[in-house]
């Protein structure tokens, strides 16, 4: 059975391009993974990684040994999760990165209500909006919006975000009330994360270019400056909804209103994921599978 020792160290750093990632991923030492690997090699009598002091990378016989076996590490790693299931709670600490007010007021209270099924398991929320280094920051997985980077990541669609145009009734008392998107160039508008807005014109997208006297990358702050008459705001739906049950805002230019981005549930290769994270992911996408903006 030593025929199989190194093989999971050896997987690890084929998929992190890295013996620390590698070591980070499997919780364990570099010089253990190092030394996993040396030996499955000196077994084999092949070399299967090539070392550089910057990169590693598979040689032509590590790439082949690598497809025979990865799906053998992700059935071991899942036959192992399994029989954990069944016997044992999930514990440790779930460490999720998010940005923006959907992440606050809907996905936090569902990780809430996980957290609340799994007495021993902590939850680490970090509101950042920055890209999370998932090894470094020892991120499991993270929620964003918008159009995403081909990272290499592992990106699953969690709520698509329909948009919704506001303005304060002083606002449109003070300045009129657009009647079609090109209107916007004459009015102040609230910029969040850029000045193109794009919306369906006769259904096609057009995106049009708009200022304003307030920007911020914070939804908190946008819709309080709109609530306050500064400008027309253009956000997912669910941005405004207290401020539209409240009176605080109304809806403008509705036929016009754009499909938007999508939320992500964003991390890294799913065989490296613990239980925890596993088990979080599911519960959000089944939380949010019949979720409307």
């Amino acid at each position: 059975m030593d025929t199989f020792d190194g093989v999971v160290e050896f997987v690890a750093v084929a998929e992190c391009q890295g013996f620390s990632a590698a070591a980070k991923q499997l919780g364990c030492s570099t010089s253990h993974v190092s030394r996993q690997v040396a030996r499955l090699e000196e077994r084999l009598g092949s070399a299967l990684l090539a070392r550089t002091t910057r990169l590693v990378s598979l040689t032509q016989a590590g790439a082949v040994y690598y497809q025979r076996c990865k799906e053998l590490v992700v059935g071991l790693q899942q036959a192992n999760e399994q029989l954990s299931l069944q016997q044992y709670e999930l514990s440790g600490t779930l460490r999720v990165s998010c940005a923006g007010l959907f992440a606050e007021q809907y996905v936090a209270p569902a990780l809430m209500n996980f957290a609340l099924q799994h007495p021993d398991l902590k939850i680490d929320i970090d509101f950042n909006s920055r890209m999370a280094n998932f090894v470094e920051d020892g991120i499991d997985f993270a929620i964003r919006y918008g159009r995403l980077e081909d990272s290499g990541l592992v990106a699953r669609k969690l709520a698509g975000r329909q948009m919704m145009a506001v303005a304060s009734t002083e606002y449109l008392d003070q300045f009129g009330r657009p009647i079609h998107p090109q209107d916007l160039k004459s009015h102040s508008c609230i910029v969040a994360n850029n000045e193109n807005w794009i919306f369906d014109i006769e259904g096609t997208e057009e995106s049009i270019r708009v200022n304003g006297r307030w920007r911020s990358n914070n939804a908190h702050t946008v819709v309080n400056a709109c609530e306050k008459g500064l400008g027309i705001a253009y956000m997912p739906k669910s941005s405004f909804n207290r401020s539209i049950e409240s009176q605080l805002l109304e809806p403008v230019l509705e036929p016009f209103w754009g499909r938007g981005a999508s939320s992500w549930i964003v991390y890294q290769n799913r065989r490296f994921l613990p239980i925890r994270a596993r088990m979080a992911i599911d519960y959000l996408m089944d939380h949010f599978s019949s979720w409307q903006e």
